[in-house]
């Protein structure tokens, strides 16, 4: 499976608010588009976003619906915090240290799209925390659940 990208379909509200968020906000490149949907690539996977008749509700915390982005750089990750500071970007959760002084340490940020749909963008200190440390059995924040 290392010749593959990754696939996610999202519902969103409105063409025009969902391009200028992920395509001007975030760098986003376009693919195909109609009235009713659009393919952006996000770091070389694809994204559909689709129109729905009604607006997705408003999520009470992060859980249990985002996606997003692991960074394997903490250049890279600094480098789209500042581009969504620089683009006026909704952060749901400022940039931030989750998990501080553990091999799960990570830095990370929350986005809301016009649709209300959260995206997580992170950086672990450790890469074995992205698939494992297993030892450490907390996934997530309690109290966010």
């Amino acid at each position: 499976m290392n010749n593959s990208l990754f696939h996610l379909a999202f519902p969103i509200h409105d063409v025009e608010a969902t391009l200028r968020f992920y395509v001007d906000g975030l760098g986003c490149t376009v693919g195909r588009r109609s009235k009713h949907a659009v393919t952006l690539g996000l770091a070389g996977h694809q994204l559909v976003a689709h129109v729905v008749p009604d607006q997705p509700s408003k999520q009470k915390g992060i859980y249990p619906r985002h996606f997003g982005l692991t960074f394997l750089l903490q250049e890279d990750w600094q480098a789209l915090v500042d581009r969504a500071k620089a683009n006026s970007l909704p952060f749901y959760q400022q940039p931030r240290v989750r998990f501080p002084g553990t091999r799960i340490e990570h830095r990370t940020f929350f986005l809301e799209d016009p649709s209300h749909n959260l995206l997580e963008f992170k950086h672990y200190t450790n890469e074995s925390a992205i698939f494992g440390e297993a030892d450490h059995g907390q996934v997530g924040d309690a109290e966010e659940i």
